[in-house]
């Protein structure tokens, strides 16, 4: 496909052939990855090679979020070391020249498993390998790869409560009264930090590509900082009971916790708060998503159901936080 909604390939190719001369050898031509949720990917081929291209999605992007530099940095920090990420090419920072910040890097040959059922005959060594990764990446010390100055985990609960109350009053196209109580549960005891690390702050099966039961690219670095590990681990939690507990042998979350407390050395005994505040930030993110839906501005399928996430979400929040007491569910 010539013709891309938020990437125009003429373009594309000319700002590549200035910034990294001999890259390119042909004609672009290209495709948005399907799956995603948030920034806009591409697959790019010249014919010969293949690159990834990623952009904040069209419209209505909140101050904070799809951050280009974020995710362009952590990656060109943690290639080195051996992480599984894929190796990045350029940075573009300047809007003007597809419409929006925008870096490419190289495309990593594997599989994302979006759906539950391509997981059949790999779990549960791809799950486990999926928790090793993670911890790895918490054992990464972020002053030795440059990035000691790409968060502060002291106050680091405080500030992602405030941080996402904030998206969420950005993204507001109706009532939320649940998600609004759950905020202020989260916001009365947040915990604080025994040991800052870099997070990714989207870790799940379907932001990786695995190669048969290893995982060789870990991807969408966008919520990337240096903050709490715990909320790392809650988040996959969240996302695995959601999405793939249901595969035969797959792990169960406790199993998970274990093989992560093992690798790691961390406590992992009390995640309540975390997989509490792993749900209103999942929430908020599809509130978010629902917004861009109803301005018409999300490219591709399944984005007309994404609302329905939010209230079940804000329930999951609440009873990870000891039930109701009275609230409106």
């Amino acid at each position: 496909m010539t013709e891309l909604p938020g990437l125009d390939l003429p373009t594309l190719r000319r700002y590549l052939d200035r910034a990294v001369p001999g890259l390119v050898t042909g004609d672009l031509s290209g495709e948005v990855i399907a799956g995603g949720r948030s920034n806009l990917t591409y697959v790019v081929t010249d014919g010969t090679d293949r690159w990834v291209v990623r952009r904040p999605p069209l419209g209505h992007v909140l101050a904070t979020a799809h951050d280009m530099g974020r995710e362009y940095r952590v990656l060109t920090a943690l290639f080195p070391t051996g992480y599984p990420v894929p190796e990045t090419i350029t940075l573009a920072t300047d809007p003007d020249v597809i419409g929006a910040p925008f870096y490419v890097m190289r495309f990593v040959e594997g599989t994302v498993h979006r759906e539950p059922s391509s997981l059949a005959g790999l779990v549960p060594s791809l799950i486990f390998d999926l928790v090793d990764r993670l911890a790895d990446l918490h054992a990464v010390d972020p002053d030795a790869v440059g990035l000691g100055d790409f968060g502060r985990p002291a106050g680091y609960n405080e500030r992602q409560v405030r941080r996402w109350k904030k998206q969420l009053d950005l993204s507001r196209s109706r009532s939320v009264e649940d998600l609004d109580e759950l905020h202020e549960r989260l916001a009365a005891a947040p915990p604080p930090v025994r040991q800052g690390t870099i997070v990714h702050g989207d870790y799940r099966i379907d932001n990786a590509i695995a190669d048969g039961t290893r995982i060789v690219g870990v991807l969408d670095w966008e919520m990337s900082t240096v903050g709490d590990p715990l909320s790392d681990v809650a988040l996959l939690l969240l996302y695995t009971s959601d999405r793939t507990l249901s595969v035969p042998g797959h792990p169960s979350l406790d199993d998970m916790v274990e093989r992560y407390a093992t690798r790691s050395g961390r406590d992992v005994s009390d995640l309540s708060w975390y997989r509490a505040m792993a749900a209103f930030k999942l929430a908020v993110i599809s509130e978010g998503i629902h917004y861009r839906f109803t301005q018409g501005l999300t490219v591709g399928d399944g984005f007309d159901r994404v609302g329905e996430r939010v209230a079940p979400l804000a329930a999951q929040g609440h009873d990870f936080l000891g039930g109701t007491d009275g609230l409106r569910l």
